[in-house]
């Protein structure tokens, strides 16, 4: 059984693993990343962001974050699920925590930054009606080349 519960910082280290293993498998671990990841309670949870968590077996085998960008929208990140815990049906598990919790907090607008390399990711945020936008040239993820938003309202 799979629980998708909220951040504690007893998996901080967990939490930071996950996410560096995924980025070095696929792209790099940039400054911005690491500072995060490195520093989830100050950088993250303390500014009014949210970190969900999957749980199997008492370990944790996904993540997902919301960052708060304004005091209607929040931006979809640090997703990411264990290579042997893949095609289980985590990553809509920690969507749908994300999507409730953004209409919970009036959200009206989640984005999301991505990689179109990542045809099963892509392919769930299309799943969920995110679309994609014009993106910015100064994103704060050199490894970004498509961004996408999901309208709650």
């Amino acid at each position: 059984m799979i629980d998708i519960i909220p951040f504690e910082e007893e998996y901080a280290a967990e939490f930071r693993k996950l996410n560096v293993q995924w980025l070095q498998e696929y792209f790099e671990v940039e400054t911005y990343d690491e500072h995060q990841l490195s520093h989830p309670l100050p950088e993250i949870i303390d500014k009014g962001r949210y970190i969900f968590l999957a749980m199997k077996d008492d370990k944790i085998v996904g993540t997902a974050a919301l960052m708060k960008e304004t005091d209607v929208s929040f931006e979809l990140t640090k997703m990411s699920v264990t290579k042997n815990s893949q095609g289980k049906g985590i990553s809509k598990m920690l969507m749908d925590a994300c999507l409730k919790l953004a209409k919970d907090k009036k959200c009206n607008r989640l984005s999301l930054y991505s990689n179109t390399k990542l045809a099963t990711a892509i392919r769930l945020y299309h799943r969920y009606a995110f679309t994609e936008i014009p993106l910015e040239t100064n994103s704060h993820y050199a490894s970004t080349n498509i961004k996408m938003e999901l309208k709650l309202t």
